[in-house]
């Protein structure tokens, strides 16, 4: 299968994007495997998708198919677990179900899913391939040709020799015990932990226990929503839409370009958990 670009979703309002409208794309060849997309959002800002593959499979690259782009990422393990490597550096980590990885620009990366379950992901990836931190970016960077999966060199310096070896390239697990909380409005139905936060990506998890429901909110860049569980809805504050009011279910999504104001409430009786990842700026421009 030769390279191609990834389709790329736009929308220039705020958007619900259903699991069943989410653009589906297979990519890869023999050598680096075939991976499952479903691709919800790729503004000027930011990227969001599902990646998945049975158990036991995954992938690794190819000179036409470079795991290397110019962009932080978070992915998020939905179902099952990943295994993830850096081939250039022999780095080789775990994450289940709730936890992430994170990775900054030039980090070359293979996954799999563990035996057992089909692997789901859910990735964000800013600045986003519109910009050029994709495929055009890859064939940029030194090919690596011969793959290590092991770091054996820190064998009688582990952990000790950890902080040099992450150096370059290097993936940070993060569970939920490694979140940066917040209570939005003093209110502990509504509670935000986020993941990873830079000067390009911000991701985060919030539950809205039943009956809660946020202040409004508005980022400085576009922001992407997943809804993991429960049920969703999102009001626009101060929108001339026609449509202001939306309700998710499990598996669909949500685009806000930068600037909207809006507000998420829980109206049922179980609690709701979603995903979200902002880009560039989470908080708004100061007015």
């Amino acid at each position: 299968m030769a390279y191609k670009s990834s389709p790329r979703p736009t929308f220039t309002e705020p958007t619900l994007i259903s699991y069943a409208n989410a653009t589906r794309y297979l990519w890869g060849d023999a050598e680096a495997g075939l991976v499952n997309d479903w691709i919800y959002l790729s503004s000027g800002k930011i990227h969001q998708l599902i990646f998945g593959f049975p158990a036991g499979e995954g992938f690794r690259h190819s000179e036409s198919f470079r795991t290397v782009f110019g962009a932080d990422e978070v992915l998020y393990v939905l179902q099952g677990g990943m295994v993830i490597a850096n081939p250039e550096t022999g780095e080789v980590q775990v994450a289940r179900k709730g936890e992430s990885i994170f990775f900054r620009k030039d980090t070359w990366h293979n996954a799999w899913a563990l035996h057992g379950e089909e692997l789901r992901v859910l990735e964000y990836f800013a600045p986003p391939p519109s910009t050029g931190t994709s495929g055009k970016y890859a064939q940029t960077k030194p090919y690596v040709g011969q793959s290590k999966f092991s770091r054996n060199h820190l064998i009688g310096n582990w952990p000790a020799g950890r902080a040099e070896a992450d150096r370059k390239g290097h993936f940070t697990v993060l569970r939920e015990q490694d979140r940066l909380w917040s209570l939005n409005g003093a209110d502990p139905r509504v509670l935000t932990g986020l993941i990873a936060s830079t000067d390009q990506l911000t991701v985060g998890r919030t539950t809205l226990a039943p009956g809660g429901k946020s202040e409004v909110l508005e980022h400085g860049g576009d922001a992407g929503i997943y809804l993991e569980a429960g049920r969703l809805n999102i009001l626009l504050v101060d929108s001339d839409l026609a449509q202001t009011w939306f309700e998710l279910s499990p598996g669909d999504g949500f685009y806000l370009p930068e600037g909207s104001r809006y507000r998420l409430f829980n109206m049922g009786t179980e609690a709701c958990d979603l995903i979200f990842g902002v880009a560039p700026n989470y908080l708004p421009h100061a007015k």
